[in-house]
């Protein structure tokens, strides 16, 4: 081979890496933003990444595009490895015409979603676009299409990861919607169907957007995003953490860490930590990293229905999703959002053979008109419907309240819980002790001649009589009750004994979630 070929390759390929050239990628710095390739050689193993489709080019014709060259289509794909693991990637590049979306554009990612599916490999997407390319028409509206089907197809299938880092508007909020985590940066990313001049020409409301649809308010206040970090090297560290916690697939488990952390390490403090008083709060997040290996819990929308958590951590080196009432916030209640979000996790786990850990402290759903207009009912019947549907190992202990419908919700045995254990602490009934006297022994304590002395009275026989563990374990719904210090050697028994656990669900197209 001629030098002038090789010479002519490297060229090109250079003038491709360029981008937008010099000026335009100053800018994206000037931004504190990273490029498109910045992003990736940081997010992968040093030296690993494979770019694919580097010469693809736009074919439209329409207003001068014909002259305009768009080095590498606006978007850079491939792939590489994470801590060793195949991942595939594609990053917007917006120092080219704004990492604008055309036919081509869309055509090089839907090739690496479906190389992706094909081997069986998690994809990040990385997102900073000024939307679809007008001068495309509808050949950039189907390349959306083409996006969100094979994101559809591929979930449950392989992890799909969504990273916003600039803007994400129009029908291009759809893809990272689909998929099955969403990265933030803090004040860099937006999220929007319609802009705030849109919205002030329609409804007259006037809104920044970051208000609108900034990283805290996805993280916040919607619940479309699960993380938020300060800076794009924090947001794709916290990736590559995530990443750790799932398998490549739906067929394979995710990876076995080596820990130090004993199996049967016990801890007194868990003994202590339940308040005496059933109405004083505690912070769940002290039990979840007492139990976990070396404390570590990745919580996921932290910001978000902070009556609930959920997140990962590793019990004896491997991967298991937390699902916990949080007493500090509405008394851990469950209620619309806290329903929602606890679902979607419950099902992210299921999709991918991580077991499930619920810790129980719930005094039931939320009451009020907001709720009940807003849709408990149907919404509540999401976790319902996501327990009842998982098939990977499910434990559950209850440490303190379980009342009611909310009782059932929190995986209880009727859910098909395969273990379900409680602390000395735990209260199952209908409703709390101090509701249920007022209603049963209502005549005897209006005929008292001492009511709140025969109040106290009733409520300590209710309690002792049908709120306490004991009786749960005496029809079975509990299989032990337990010293508190207990708790870490007893779930990683239980998870060890259902490691090979399989289970069938009758054979049909799908099911019929309650959306």
């Amino acid at each position: 081979m001629s030098n002038n070929k090789l010479e002519e390759l490297r060229q090109l390929k250079s003038s491709v890496k360029l981008g937008g050239g010099e000026e335009s990628i100053k800018k994206q710095h000037g931004r504190g933003k990273m490029t498109a390739r910045e992003r990736i050689e940081y997010l992968l193993d040093e030296g690993s990444f494979i770019e694919i489709d580097t010469f693809v080019e736009h074919r439209c014709t329409n207003f001068g595009m014909e002259k305009k060259k768009v080095p590498g289509e606006g978007v850079v794909t491939g792939y590489g490895t994470v801590d060793g693991r195949l991942i595939y990637v594609f990053a917007q590049d917006f120092t080219v015409i704004g990492g604008s979306l055309g036919e081509m554009h869309a055509a090089k990612i839907v090739k690496v979603q479906e190389m992706a599916m094909k081997v069986g490999a998690p994809l990040i997407g990385i997102n900073d676009s000024g939307g679809a390319r007008i001068q495309e028409g509808v050949d950039a509206l189907s390349g959306y299409g083409d996006i969100f089907y094979n994101n559809t197809i591929a979930s449950g299938v392989i992890p799909q990861i969504s990273v916003i880092m600039g803007p994400c508007a129009g029908g291009a909020v759809y893809s990272p919607a689909l998929t099955d985590f969403i990265f933030m940066v803090d004040n860099t990313s937006k999220m929007f169907i319609t802009g705030p001049q849109v919205i002030k020409t329609v409804t007259g409301e006037e809104v920044s957007a970051e208000e609108l649809g900034g990283a805290m308010t996805h993280n916040r206040t919607s619940g479309v995003a699960h993380f938020i970090y300060n800076s794009e090297e924090e947001t794709l560290d916290s990736i590559k953490l995530l990443l750790s916690y799932l398998p490549s697939n739906n067929l394979e488990d995710a990876p076995v860490f080596d820990t130090e952390d004993a199996i049967n390490r016990m801890d007194e403090k868990l003994n202590e930590i339940v308040p005496d008083n059933p109405n004083k709060p505690y912070d769940m997040k002290e039990i979840i990293s007492t139990l976990a290996d070396d404390g570590e819990f990745l919580e996921v929308q932290p910001y978000y229905a902070q009556n609930i958590l959920t997140g990962f951590m590793r019990l004896n080196g491997r991967s298991v999703g937390v699902i916990a009432n949080q007493p500090k916030v509405l008394a851990g209640c469950l209620d619309i959002n806290a329903s929602d979000k606890s679902a979607r996790f419950i099902r992210t786990c299921d999709s991918f053979n991580i077991p499930l850990l619920t810790l129980v402290d719930v005094p039931g759903f939320l009451p009020g008109t907001g709720q009940e207009y807003g849709g408990i009912i149907r919404h509540g019947a999401k976790m319902l419907y996501a327990y009842s549907e998982a098939t990977v190992p499910k434990v559950t202990v209850i440490l303190r309240k379980a009342y009611g419908g909310a009782y059932i919700a929190m995986c209880s045995r009727h859910l098909k819980a395969d273990v379900v254990l409680a602390w000395p602490t735990a209260e199952v009934a209908v409703m709390g002790p101090e509701g249920a006297a007022n209603i049963i022994f209502r005549k005897e304590i209006k005929a008292s001649d001492d009511a709140l002395q025969t109040r106290s009275e009733k409520i300590k026989e209710y309690r002792d009589t049908v709120a306490n563990p004991y009786i749960a374990a005496s029809r079975g719904y509990v299989d032990d009750v337990i010293e508190p210090q207990l708790t870490r050697p007893r779930i990683i028994s239980a998870f060890d004994m259902l490691s090979s656990k399989r289970e069938e669900r009758p054979a049909k197209k799908h099911g019929n979630l309650p959306l």
